[in-house]
């Protein structure tokens, strides 16, 4: 007996999973939004060093502000001033010749007595609280490493902890964790400080979205998996577009992380509605348990009559091979042949969509535009691609969808280190069409591993690979940087990673149409998978 054969009697896509998917939505929201947070509360405003030391005797207080900055910081070659040298002494002759400032050999030291910020773009950013400029530039761009390093080993931790404890009790944690720790880093007093708090906002809010994913597909049925796992991916999109309008209105970088988490307050009451998966409750000999959930979504789907028949008794007989109550690890990932084997594919296939995803995410520059509307077209330009992906899920199937649109993701990629710089338009038709088909890959992956890993360790499964793809996304700034080094490297090396990440999606076996597999011995092939009576081949 198959756990969809009880999925189908009480409705497998009521009004029951409907409103998880809802309540799911709400939380997941919250995730983008921080994934995007450094691009706004980590920017640079304009910026000078502050030269009131130089004013001994008030000989400033008659001088425009041109002046002061005239003979008080060297030029830069297109006019503005320095932003991290200032004159050892006043240069009053600048005022009298003050166009080839740049020109001349005059002694300059670095700032001593901190920067002057422009805020006219952002009155607060961490780069202004704590003076992380000139020498002091790479702890700012070091910040969003920090909470990438926290979602890699919060992917893991949650990913282990909700195979063991349960998917619902483990999103709550993740829910106040994630805001505790993010509201309260708005009170740091130092950069360490905060950085700590931002390393465990990272680590906790990751859970929200592996737990969310695996228990909203634990809970259809087969046809509408896909449904599901494109709706999810539209959480990540709709983040993306709001998120440069929510930075619009909060320009201060506390208010900014204030209007980004409180979202997730409203999850936390939300929460009591959430059930917990009974595929896990099944496999964890839980069956009174999982009958209470399955009744409750038979009542809501309006099928009280299939309630009766689900009996702890009809339950056992799901998950009878293997030993209930066993305690799964990340070691059973690699215990036997094929689950090996799946880890290694899947691990490889979520580095590589990471990689390209967040490479072309993180390289905002060439649009043209300002910081808040570019962000919104890199959301915006997501929402066709993954639309498409419902389609072509059910028409190509998930192995196909993933293979092509990573390998149509690396084309773009490689086509555009043909591209002269100069040609800045095509560049970016170029740019926006990896950028759709990257995200199409990432809508299939996250659906697609799900469904490839039985419920005994699919937490596990879905952490480990969420780890991977945080690896990917700590790897792609690293990757930017080699534009110094030739500037179309990065486009060549991200293209590389695409196409090779194909060829690996290649090798993934189909689930299109298929029962969700229960226990390892459904992927070692020690027991039967069969295939859905009325799903397409």
């Amino acid at each position: 007996m198959k756990f969809e054969e009880v999925l189908s009697d009480v409705d497998g896509f009521g009004r029951f999973q409907k409103m998880i998917l809802s309540l799911s939505f709400l939380g997941r929201f919250t995730l983008p939004c921080h994934f995007l947070l450094n691009n706004f509360i980590a920017s640079v405003p304009p910026h000078y060093c502050d030269t009131s030391s130089l004013d001994t005797e008030g000989t400033f207080e008659n001088l425009t502000l041109e002046q002061r900055l005239t003979i008080s910081i060297p030029a830069l070659k297109d006019g503005t001033p320095s932003p991290c040298l200032m004159f050892a002494e006043p240069q009053f002759p600048l005022l009298l010749n003050a166009s080839n400032a740049h020109k001349r050999d005059l002694p300059a030291v670095p700032c001593q007595n901190g920067w002057v910020f422009d805020n006219s773009t952002f009155k607060s950013t961490l780069a202004s609280q704590w003076d992380l400029v000139c020498e002091k530039k790479g702890m700012n761009k070091a910040m969003a490493t920090i909470f990438f390093i926290g979602v890699m080993f919060g992917a893991m931790t949650f990913g282990s902890l909700s195979d063991r404890y349960g998917r619902r009790k483990m999103l709550l944690v993740s829910y106040v964790a994630g805001m505790g720790f993010a509201l309260v880093s708005i009170f740091s007093s130092s950069y360490i400080m905060f950085a700590v708090l931002r390393f465990l906002t990272g680590f906790s809010i990751t859970g929200i979205v592996i737990v969310s994913t695996v228990l909203n597909v634990e809970w259809v049925d087969i046809e509408h998996r896909k449904l599901v796992g494109v709706f999810d991916s539209l959480s990540w999109t709709f983040g993306s577009m709001v998120m440069p309008l929510i930075a619009f209105g909060f320009r201060d970088w506390k208010w900014l992380t204030v209007a980004v988490t409180s979202p997730i307050a409203l999850s936390i009451i939300t929460w009591r509605w959430f059930p917990e998966s009974a595929r896990w409750l099944i496999a964890n000999g839980k069956l009174e348990e999982a009958q209470y959930y399955l009744t409750k979504c038979a009542t809501m789907n309006q099928r009280e009559g299939a309630a009766s028949s689900v009996t702890p008794e009809t339950l056992s007989c799901i998950v009878a091979t293997e030993r209930r109550n066993r305690k799964y690890s990340y070691l059973d990932l690699v215990r036997t042949p094929k689950m090996r084997r799946l880890a290694l594919l899947t691990g490889l296939t979520w580095f590589g969509v990471a990689t390209t995803y967040y490479g072309l995410s993180f390289n905002i520059s060439g649009f043209g535009v300002n910081i808040y509307l570019t962000q919104f077209i890199l959301g915006a330009i997501e929402l066709p691609a993954k639309v498409s992906v419902y389609y072509l899920l059910d028409k190509f199937g998930r192995r196909r969808t993933e293979f092509v649109s990573l390998l149509l993701a690396g084309s773009s990629l490689g086509i555009s280190v043909f591209i002269s710089r100069d040609q800045w338009l095509v560049r970016t038709v170029i740019a926006v069409l990896a950028k759709g088909f990257s995200a199409a890959s990432f809508a299939t992956v996250v659906l697609y591993s799900s469904e490839l890993y039985p419920t005994v360790i699919r937490q596990n499964g879905m952490g480990y690979n969420s780890f991977m793809a945080r690896l990917g996304v700590a790897v792609a700034p690293l990757i930017l940087l080699l534009e110094d080094v030739w500037q179309q490297f990065p486009d060549l090396l991200l293209g590389s990673i695409a196409l090779s990440a194909s060829l690996v999606a290649r090798n993934l076996p189909e689930t299109r149409g298929r029962c969700l597999p229960e226990t390892i011995e459904d992927v070692e092939g020690t027991k039967s998978q069969p295939q859905a009576a009325n799903s397409k081949t």
